[in-house]
């Protein structure tokens, strides 16, 4: 099993583009297609704990539920909002790479070069 994990949207060219720069230098990471395996709450909280930013954070904001279920309010709690990615875990921004050397949500791609591991 690979020790590099990326949760990844297909249709998304920052997604391609964070997997294929993984493949380029060597390494085939775990796909995880998130859209149909959503992570579990427990998953979702380590990403988020991981990455060292809010759940705001890993949110698309540019989704049309964001605006429907008025996701913007600033006064929703982290545990609202999680809620929120795991109902329409469209939700979730991509890619989140994550490997031995961290976890980071890879916007641009390139931000996958700080926690690529050495082969």
């Amino acid at each position: 099993m690979s020790q590099i994990k990326i949760y990844h949207n297909p249709k998304c060219s920052n997604s391609r583009n964070a997997l294929a720069f993984l493949r380029e230098h060597g390494h085939e990471p775990e796909i995880i297609l998130y859209l149909d395996t959503p992570p579990t709450r427990q998953e979702l909280q380590d990403i988020i704990q991981a990455t060292d930013v809010s759940a705001r954070a890993l949110m698309r904001s540019k989704e049309a539920i964001y605006g429907e279920l008025r996701l913007d309010n600033p006064d929703l709690t982290e545990d609202v909002l999680i809620d929120a990615m795991l109902a329409h875990p469209v939700l979730m921004n991509r890619p989140i790479v994550i490997t031995p050397k961290g976890t980071r949500l890879c916007r641009p791609p390139e931000l996958v070069w700080e926690i690529l591991p050495t082969t």
